[in-house]
């Protein structure tokens, strides 16, 4: 496992790799994603944090997932061109991967060992659950699935 946030490194869809030592100094929000769940419209509400917080130093990265219910099961191709035709996102979309299980990325490995979520469970319930990482790369914020984008803006904004 990485020995902090800024060690980690994650493969784009076009095969180029993410590295997050590129992450300091900023804020970062993390979001596992899906096309086909009924929290897919969260990406209107993650899309607006960016837009306007994106140039105080705020970062949204997108992770598609299709662990829960099938509900992503396009290419990494036909998620961006979806996330960008129906919900106008700019921010970093990941390559498709694992956020539970044997296969999990480098990425949730470390920020489930971080922030664990209610009654200390480590383990990603649904799609659209959010984690925050303050500009030192220490994860201050978790949220489930339910808590839309508008109702973290207070605490993305409190640590810009």
């Amino acid at each position: 496992m990485s020995s902090g946030f800024y060690s980690l490194k994650i493969e784009l869809p076009d095969g180029n790799i993410y590295d997050f030592a590129d992450l300091k100094g900023k804020t970062v929000l993390i979001v596992n994603v899906a096309s086909k769940c009924g929290f897919t419209p969260h990406y209107t509400g993650l899309q607006a944090l960016y837009e306007k917080f994106k140039d105080k130093g705020l970062v949204v990265l997108g992770f598609p997932c299709n662990q829960f219910g099938g509900q992503e099961p396009g290419t990494d191709t036909e998620i961006h061109d979806f996330c960008s035709l129906n919900y106008g996102v700019t921010f970093p979309l990941m390559r498709k991967s694992d956020v539970n299980g044997d296969k999990t990325n480098e990425v949730y490995k470390w920020l489930k060992n971080e922030k664990a979520g209610l009654l200390g469970l480590t383990r990603i319930k649904w799609n659209f659950e959010k984690f925050l990482v303050d500009k030192n790369g220490k994860v201050v914020g978790r949220w489930a699935s339910t808590t839309p984008p508008a109702a973290i803006e207070a605490e993305v904004e409190k640590i810009l």
